[in-house]
């Protein structure tokens, strides 16, 4: 089980590390962003394009946001702007510390029932461990755009949890 300040914890960190993928992919020509490099979803651009998607579908399931009306097929094509793409990335980090700020232990000691449209079903899981998959998600996704940006020569600074993510006596 999961406490609120390791969620706020890693919200600080997923809004970090997204600035740094960020900043180290606007070195590169938007053709190299766009280039299909053979990851999951192709390239840099499309693969922050589906986190941006994964982002909201989750954070629609926790909060009540606006769901994405594009499924995982069409994720990687949400922003095809990449200033566009960057200022919904920095919003949508901004919301996400928000909400990790409000969030109690009661909460995530709830039941969360979802739909997925993958599996066309409706599931009941553990709502922290639906919080845990969030992050992860973030980061397996990020996880590849970092060796996509490293085989572009782009560099992303450190990656380390704790090297990223500071805390003091009151917590993230």
């Amino acid at each position: 089980m999961i406490q609120p300040a390791w969620v706020r914890a890693m919200a600080a960190y997923n809004s970090e590390m997204n600035r740094r993928t960020y900043a180290a992919a606007d070195t590169l020509p938007d053709e190299e962003r766009r280039a299909d490099r053979g990851a999951f979803f192709g390239g840099i651009h499309a693969t922050l394009n589906h986190l941006v998607w994964g982002d909201r579908i989750w954070m629609s399931r926790f909060d009540g946001w606006e769901a994405p009306s594009a499924g995982i097929p069409g994720s990687t094509a949400l922003h095809a702007d990449w200033g566009e793409l960057s200022a919904v990335r920095r919003e949508l980090d901004a919301r996400i510390e928000g909400w990790a700020a409000g969030l109690t232990q009661e909460a995530l000691d709830r039941e969360l029932v979802w739909f997925s449209r993958g599996a066309q079903r409706e599931r009941r899981d553990p709502r922290w461990l639906a919080v845990t998959h969030f992050f992860n998600h973030q980061t397996h996704h990020r996880g590849q755009v970092h060796a996509l940006l490293t085989r572009a020569g782009a560099r992303t600074q450190d990656t380390d949890l704790t090297a990223v993510v500071r805390l003091d006596s009151r917590g993230p």
